[in-house]
């Protein structure tokens, strides 16, 4: 495995035992350190979605999937607290609608994938389709094993066609999920989050590693691959996405500024050849000087 500076990337077709992966950081940051760190790259973050958008050329898709209470929710409003929402949107995947169960396992997905210059964020996705109806034997293994090259293939369109596809696999401990569950019910505030199955989902544990084993293995391509993000401490895992995220979409950024500044001389030629041929009034004078802003 390699990867950025606070998570470890998959290599494709490598042997992945989640239980030797790790859930907390490494000794090496203390969390005032860290959450530094963090600012700075959210803030990046937030220059980097307006070059997208105005590049209009490639859109970028973030998937999160983890275990009951791995933080899907609290990675998505932490590392796109500096996105515009005008410029990002979240989609769920909870269980399939009849609509959905009469098409494909990938047609919900794919008319969700992000349009140019837009950000789209999954919480769960395709990969549903080889975790839950794998643990919970929704389907016979003939037809979920057969998903894992679909879901590649699926992938390899959208990467083909400018989609940057970063897939984050938020990982904790069993310890520490039961400790959420239980920090839940004692606060009558986040209550309402409770639900049975969260507790019985729990006896599932070990068949859910496995299948993510087999998730991990098999689906992390060159072209996208997998980040494990060891997601015990929240201020730690919002800083390791956050820094693969803008580790991504930096190299682009060359590009997408040389195309933001042809498309201003254009426009400025534009409105220069409009005011001389008078289809435009010229700027006042107190118009034209500097920005009092």
């Amino acid at each position: 495995m390699g990867g950025c500076v606070y998570g470890k990337t998959i290599k494709p077709g490598s042997k992945v035992s989640i239980r030797k992966l790790e859930t907390r950081l490494p000794d090496a940051i203390d969390e005032n350190t860290g959450k530094a760190a963090f600012d700075k790259y959210a803030l990046e973050l937030g220059e980097l979605q307006e070059l997208l958008f105005a590049a209009d050329t490639h859109a970028l898709l973030v998937i999160f999937q983890g275990m009951d209470t791995s933080g899907k929710d609290g990675a998505t409003k932490g590392v796109f607290r500096d996105v515009s929402p005008s410029g990002c949107r979240v989609v769920g995947f909870g269980v399939p609608t009849v609509e959905e169960l009469a098409h494909d396992f990938l047609w919900r997905v794919h008319q969700n994938a992000p349009a140019r210059g837009q950000i789209v964020v999954f919480n769960r996705s395709q990969y549903e389709d080889v975790l839950v109806v794998r643990v919970h034997d929704l389907a016979p293994k003939q037809v979920w094993s057969k998903r894992y090259d679909q879901i590649n293939a699926f992938e390899k369109v959208l990467t083909d066609t400018n989609t940057i596809l970063l897939k984050f696999f938020l990982h904790i401990s069993k310890e520490e999920q039961e400790e959420r569950l239980l920090a839940r019910e004692r606060d009558p505030i986040k209550a309402w989050k409770l639900s049975v199955g969260d507790w019985e989902e729990r006896t599932y544990w070990d068949r859910y590693q496995e299948a993510y084993e087999d998730v991990l293995r098999k689906c992390s391509t060159e072209y996208a691959p997998w980040h494990v993000i060891p997601a015990d401490q929240k201020w730690f895992r919002n800083l390791a996405i956050t820094e693969i995220v803008v580790t991504e979409l930096r190299k682009y950024r060359n590009d997408w500024e040389a195309q933001l500044k042809e498309l201003s001389e254009t426009q400025h030629a534009a409105l220069a050849k409009a005011r001389a041929d008078g289809t435009i009034p010229q700027p006042s004078p107190r118009a034209a000087g500097p920005s009092d802003g």
